[in-house]
């Protein structure tokens, strides 16, 4: 009975990542033993280790120069974590690493101490593709590759490289996982060394290699056969693996049943029906984007097409990764409306589908489902009943409500995603919506819209008032009543509860409903992204961010909203290639351009680059460059140039500093020159008048954090010390970094200097040193020119934080 329970192995399927340190035993003892502790600590530390360690879905493995990591749950598991550990690695090239993974049966077994162990063909062969590899790389087999091939966000990473013969003259495939940042894109030693034999010598039938002892061939049969009757119940639950993987392109793969709905030609002879035609293809649009057999590119990414001039729809295809286009045009006269829709392969211009329609103008809602219905016909896309339901629904049957929804919608696109202007066109949406629903009181998407509008506005502090709220969460509460289960009802309210309350969980069980119903809706993984950064998960934050980009290709908040990521993680190479992507598709977009050159000033404390922006731009445009006063008074501040600094003052007005959440009001702007000018008197003048203004500001939003943390900056500024300390305690507990890791560590960071500025030498510097180990702390560029930091200036304590942050050129 005993030896037959020895033969009953347990088999599981596992996900296995071997990782070990290259040359270790070339290293002295001391150096192995630090190597192995620096290793053990990045792994320690990854969010994927640390996600499924507190889920019980994660067994490690010392292996001497390594380990080897177990994840039960899925694939991605440890791909995402060796991803992690090989971003982490960028810090400290002496740490030569190279990886492994593999997905395979695994057994529990007892090892010669009676502890609990795993072994099987899932570790063995993680370790052989691991073997492959030189240092930085991330391999994985072609079982894991083809996997991950089933995903779009996954297909850039992989880049096939063949076989390699491992020890016994066995022979796997193996796939390189590299991105831009991210692991090592040379082709291994090893393969190197075959590729030239393979090539003279081509692979036949009769070639021999190494022959396996017998009794290791039967063993290797057995563990196959054990992999194929593991992976037969695996595969059970997951779904087959595609039939074959090829090397995946730099960009992701073309989907076949993909289309982009271009901006529609407004042919009325009222140049004023421009927001109507608009109106027409967003409808079109989002009736196809509820399908969730196709893949429907947003239309913020679209509009960036909106132009008279012919298109070249073949490059319009390759920049949004689509297979087809959708052009047309709206002709309104009277009480007749013209549509002409035609359906184009964009691989090779073929003309798949034609139609006009004439009809009255209260007909407009029905054109627009019919061409949904028969673009879906022609792409072969199945529709279930609710689909089909929601795009035979007219959104109102008011044509005025429908061009007033038209243009404030327009004007939220412009503030939202395609340019990054600020929030002035958002009340006159608001009005704009506001008259809608009046007009048709189950106007649903008005409803949504409205809410989503007064949401903006309470968010970003251009109000934020109880009153504010209460009118979004009118306007949601309305939108509820008329379709309380639509997934545009559930997103509004992922707004509300997030952008409200930061009520993180509500949003995120919102978002999960609304993906049911909204399969192509960008914003869902957009919202997703922040919500995750926000609770300091920021690499599932920004795989969440490249995922709303699949869908929204050319959304320019979303492409500068990683590039923001990246800086705040202190990733600033990746930051600056994000910005220059962003610039290529939008070469002439200032603010673009003012990002990537203030880059520079966080990054390295470098100030040339904005400097040389503004030079040019006042040679260019004396326009524009007025309209530039922020960055001019924020640059002439780390200068140090007083004249500059006054003058941009003086351009300000009464426009107030924003950073994030915190905004500076003119008063304190002024006390920021006084104090570069060395004149206490009128310091002290102008920062008496900036905190009575920052205290109707507080009594106004009296749960506001960052309000009520500039408050005590300013009584701080006025000699009122313990009013500042206490003050600023309490905005740091009104916003802790666990309800907001982005805004919570910018608090530790303004009570650090709050307390600078009282003479609290020792408590600045205890939250200064928490600060700068938080992703939107204070950079290096901040320590180095900011007057803030000018009371601690000479302190060792002080001057050895900020050196800890510079570039590695400059230390």
């Amino acid at each position: 009975m005993a030896s037959e329970e020895k033969t009953k192995l347990r088999l599981e399927i596992a996900h296995v990542l071997f990782i070990d340190i290259v040359g270790y035993s070339k290293l002295l003892i001391d150096e192995q033993t630090e190597a192995l502790h620096d290793l053990n600590h990045i792994v320690r530390q990854t969010e994927a280790a640390q996600e499924a360690e507190a889920a019980s879905q994660l067994i490690r493995l010392p292996t001497g120069d390594g380990m080897a990591l177990v994840f039960t749950h899925s694939t991605e598991q440890p791909v995402e974590c060796a991803l992690q550990i090989s971003q982490a690695l960028r810090a400290q090239p002496s740490l030569p690493v190279r990886m492994g993974i593999h997905s395979g049966p695994v057994h529990h077994l007892a090892d010669v101490n009676e502890r609990a162990n795993i072994a099987g063909a899932g570790i063995n062969i993680a370790q052989r593709v691991m073997d492959c590899g030189d240092a930085g790389h991330i391999l994985i087999s072609k079982r894991v590759a083809d996997d991950l091939a089933q995903y779009r966000h996954w297909q850039p990473y992989l880049h096939e490289l063949g076989e390699c013969e491992v020890k016994h003259g066995v022979v796997i495939s193996v796939v390189n996982l590299y991105a831009d940042v991210t692991g090592n894109p040379a082709v291994p030693e090893k393969l190197q060394r075959v590729a030239p034999a393979a090539a003279k010598a081509p692979a036949e039938s009769g070639t021999r290699r190494a022959r396996m002892p017998w009794h290791e061939i039967v063993i290797a049969l057995l563990l196959v056969a054990a992999a194929i009757a593991a992976a037969f119940f695996y595969f059970r639950k997951s779904g087959p693996p595609p039939s074959a993987f090829s090397t995946a392109p730099a960009a992701p793969a073309l989907v076949e049943k993909s289309i982009a709905v271009l901006p529609f030609g407004n042919l009325s002879e009222d140049k004023a029906n421009a927001f109507f035609t608009d109106g027409v293809q967003d409808e079109i649009l989002s009736h196809l984007a509820r399908i969730a057999d196709l893949k429907v590119i947003s239309r913020t990414s679209v509009m960036h097409y909106k132009s008279d001039a012919p298109r070249n729809l073949r490059e319009i295809g390759q920049h949004l990764r689509v297979a087809h286009v959708l052009e047309g045009s709206v002709q309104r006269a009277g009480n007749k409306v013209r549509v002409i829709a035609q359906l184009i392969d964009s691989r090779n211009d073929a003309h798949l589908w034609a139609q006009t329609y004439d009809r009255d103008l209260a007909d407009v809602f029905a054109i627009q489902s019919e061409i949904a219905k028969a673009i879906a016909e022609q792409l072969e896309a199945k529709l279930s009943p609710n689909e089909q339901g929601a795009i035979e629904r007219p959104p109102t049957a008011d044509v005025l409500a429908f061009d007033l929804y038209s243009r404030a919608k327009n004007l939220i696109l412009m503030a939202s995603g395609v340019a990054t202007t600020d929030e002035k066109d958002i009340p006159q949406a608001i009005d704009l919506l506001s008259q809608a629903v009046a007009r048709d009181p189950g106007f649903f998407l008005a409803h949504c819209l409205l809410a989503y509008a007064h949401d903006r506005v309470y968010f970003l502090n251009v109000d934020r008032t109880p009153t504010r709220l209460a009118q979004a969460q009118a306007a949601l509460e309305a939108a509820a009543r008329l379709r309380p289960e639509a997934g545009e009802t559930h997103l509004a309210r992922a707004y509300h509860l997030y952008w409200g309350s930061l009520d993180y969980a509500g949003a995120l069980a919102e978002l999960e409903a609304a993906r049911r119903s909204l399969p192509n809706e960008a914003r869902i993984y957009e919202l997703l992204g922040y919500i995750l950064r926000r609770q300091g998960k920021h690499e599932e934050s920004l795989r969440y961010l490249e995922r709303a980009l699949e869908h929204d290709p050319r959304n320019l908040t979303t492409l500068s909203q990683i590039g923001g990521s990246y800086q705040n993680m202190r990733r600033y190479p990746d930051a600056a290639a994000m910005y220059d992507r962003t610039l290529s598709i939008y070469p002439d977009n200032l603010d673009v351009q003012s990002a990537r050159a203030v880059l520079d000033i966080y990054w390295k404390a470098d100030l040339r680059a904005e400097r040389r922006l503004l030079d040019e731009l006042r040679q260019k445009d004396p326009v524009e460059f007025k309209e530039r006063a922020l960055e001019l008074f924020e640059l002439s501040i780390f200068e140090r140039d007083v004249s500059a600094a006054e003058a941009a003052l003086q351009a300000l007005g009464d426009k107030p500093v924003r950073n994030n959440a915190l905004i500076y009001n003119k008063h304190a702007n002024a006390g920021r020159v006084a104090q570069l000018a060395r004149n206490e008197e009128k310091a002290r003048a102008a920062f008496t008048a900036a905190r009575e203004e920052q205290e109707k500001t507080v009594q106004a939003q009296p749960n506001s954090g960052p309000a009520l943390a500039l408050l005590a900056l300013y009584e701080a500024e006025l000699g009122h010390k313990e009013e500042a300390l206490r003050k600023g305690r309490r905005a740091m507990a009104l916003l802790p970094l666990e309800k907001d890791a982005l805004d919570g560590a910018r608090l530790i960071g303004v009570f650090a200097t709050t307390a600078a500025r009282v003479g609290e030498k020792d408590l600045a510097l205890e939250h200064l040193a928490q600060a700068v180990q938080l992703p939107a702390g204070p950079s290096y560029g901040d320590l180095k020119l900011d007057l803030d930091w000018d009371p601690l200036r000479g302190d060792p304590r002080f001057e050895q934080i900020v050196a800890s942050l510079a570039p590695k050129d400059l230390k």
